[in-house]
């Protein structure tokens, strides 16, 4: 016969927190939202950490590479969409890594017998203003000059002139010899004026650029998310069909955490790519796992040694797939639940496995409330998809500007291998579909007000820390009435003329 739960599973809108005693200490300035990514042992640091328990989904309209730049920036990680060629996600990898380094290897560089059309090329293809001049082209070529676009105006100037003619010459450039510290390469930038200052050795080969705009940003995202080589951390997708290919051309290019995208984590695909990957790369390369909706779930992936485990099947705006399939749990209920096994196995082994709350976000509260009920961050699609910097055109539905948002498991996006059962390479049918959402602005502007809300109810919670949140939280069950009587009503509003 059937198992058969005791209890409905619940969504976060079935649940409110209760109030608890706020010490002077309790303001929002004070609260830290620092969570690890990754498991750790008792004891011991996480490899990575967040400073804030933001993630973005490994979704095709979310996660490019201007995403993770501008989550990274704010202290979380995006998972480039692994729904794409290996050599096309190992680039947007390689591209957020590039972005932002205190030394930086040249990603644009040519010869001095190229011409004016060749630096306007190279400038479309990488977006990238200052390209170095090398001897023989490469990153690591004597370095002759510089070209930057004060050296040129297109409209007064044959596209097949001679970079020679037209370059900022090495003996009118300031550089630096190798070995400079970064603070003493941002002292000469300041001291001299510079935007960039090259770095070379004593051949005079180009080693590494150090750009102002680097400190600036710093400066600007004291929260931002670097690695020990101050990059910033990136995470991707991979899948259970190809990780053996696709999993070296992500560690190539330089990816932190590496997470597998599938609907159903509760599998012997996922063991047998944790285990490829453990005998390949030992506990270097760190790899999420999911998604799972109980504590039996859990259990099997933090066996296999999954770094992180994801948690929500069905519970996202562009899921269908309760719908399609009748299978998955609300996403308040499995939080609970996974997030006890979670609590059971660190008592049990020693091992802490954070969790992910994938899914079910419709509110800002709900993310505190997610919080509280014991993940460690939460995985947003809907919520990135709106921002300038995620993927997908902006376009005007009726007046209203909107974001294109579409599912992994819709036909547009035909991500079958998240679908895998180990059948035909094909998705047989729908289980997304293909929407807008309403264009919102800046990340960065989103983020810091969402994120002031959670400081400001951990604050009601008399809470400073998420771990401090879990342990002290009091949540209750709400009515549909009470549901009703939690927005506006019995009144007019001035901004819609409606009665509410």
């Amino acid at each position: 016969m059937a198992y058969y739960y005791d209890q409905p599973s619940h969504t976060f809108s079935e649940y409110l927190l209760v109030p608890g005693y706020s010490s002077s200490e309790c303001i929002p300035s004070n609260v830290s939202l620092k969570t690890p990514l990754v498991r750790f042992r008792k004891g011991e640091e996480p490899a990575i950490s967040m400073n804030i328990p933001l993630v973005s989904a490994i979704m095709q309209s979310v996660s490019g590479d201007r995403l993770a730049v501008a989550l990274a920036q704010e202290g979380g990680v995006s998972f480039i969409y692994g729904s794409q060629s290996i050599e096309d996600e190992a680039a947007m990898v390689a591209k957020v890594k590039g972005y932002k380094a205190g030394f930086v290897r040249s990603a644009s560089n040519l010869r001095p017998d190229q011409t004016l059309a060749d630096v306007l090329e190279l400038k479309e293809l990488n977006g990238f203003s200052t390209v170095a001049i090398t001897e023989d082209g490469s990153p690591e070529g004597k370095l002759l000059g510089i070209v930057t676009g004060r050296d040129y105006r297109v409209s007064r100037m044959d596209p097949s002139e001679k970079i020679s003619t037209f370059m900022t010459p090495l003996e009118k450039l300031i550089t630096a010899p190798e070995g400079t510290t970064l603070k003493e390469a941002n002292d000469i930038i300041w001291d001299h004026k510079l935007n960039s200052l090259p770095i070379v050795n004593k051949k005079g080969h180009l080693c590494y650029f150090v750009f102002r705009k680097d400190y600036d940003q710093h400066k600007k995202n004291p929260m931002e998310l670097l690695d020990a080589q101050k990059r910033y951390i990136v995470g991707a997708g991979i899948n259970t069909r190809d990780y053996a290919e696709r999993v070296p051309a992500l560690v190539e290019a330089g990816v932190d955490v590496v997470c597998i995208d599938s609907s159903e984590g509760y599998s012997e695909w996922q063991k047998r790519t944790i285990a490829w990957i453990r005998e390949k790369y030992g506990e270097t390369v760190k790899v999420g796992a999911g998604n799972v909706v109980d504590a039996e779930g859990f259990r099997f992936l933090a066996d296999c040694g999954a770094d992180f485990i994801k948690v929500g099947i069905g519970g996202g705006s562009i899921c269908i797939t309760r719908e399609t399939k009748g299978i998955c749990r609300g996403q308040a209920t499995a939080l609970i639940d996974v997030c006890t096994a979670r609590d059971e196995y660190f008592k049990e082994t020693g091992i802490y496995v954070p969790v992910c709350s994938d899914g079910g976000i419709v509110h800002d509260h709900h993310m505190t409330l997610a919080l509280a009920m014991g993940a460690d961050f939460i995985m947003l699609g809907r919520y990135f998809a709106r921002f300038d910097e995620s993927p997908t055109a902006k376009v005007n539905v009726n007046g209203t500007l909107m974001k294109e948002y579409w599912g992994e498991g819709s036909n547009r996006a035909r991500n079958w291998q998240r679908y895998d059962l180990g059948g035909s390479k094909k998705l047989s049918f729908e289980e997304g579909v293909d929407s807008y959402v309403p264009y919102a602005g800046k990340l960065s502007d989103n983020v810091q007000i969402t994120l002031a809300k959670v400081r400001s109810t951990m604050c009601n919670c008399g809470a400073l820390t998420i771990p401090e949140l879990q342990e002290k939280a009091k949540l209750t069950l709400v009515s549909s009435v009470s549901i009703i009587e939690g927005g506006a009503h019995d009144v007019l509003l001035k901004t819609t003329n409606k009665q509410v």
